[in-house]
């Protein structure tokens, strides 16, 4: 029969660190205050471009909208969202 050997460990002391400054940010412009952001807002994004894909032909204004009152989003915020969120719908295939 062989012998287990036992599992040796160290306890070992850590010293608190000292935190670095953080980064200062270079000076732009402030960001936009944050809108409120429904949950739904992802679920409309990929709807819309189920849409778009299934309708080619059809405009992203015109699909956004239907989409946005199937779904009973206020369009204006969903607006001000993707305003804030930036390229969000150049990607849609929106021309700002």
């Amino acid at each position: 029969m062989r012998g287990r050997q036992r599992v040796k460990t160290a306890v070992v002391e850590l010293e608190p660190r000292e935190e670095a400054a953080p980064a200062s940010r270079p000076a732009t412009a402030p960001p936009a205050p944050p809108v409120d952001v429904d949950p739904l807002y992802g679920v409309a994004l990929l709807k819309t471009a189920f849409e778009l894909k299934r309708r080619p032909d059809g405009s992203v204004d015109e699909v956004l909208s239907t989409v946005l009152a199937r779904l009973r989003i206020d369009e204006g915020e969903f607006r001000a969202f993707l305003a804030q969120q930036g390229g969000l719908l150049a990607a849609l295939g929106q021309k700002h």
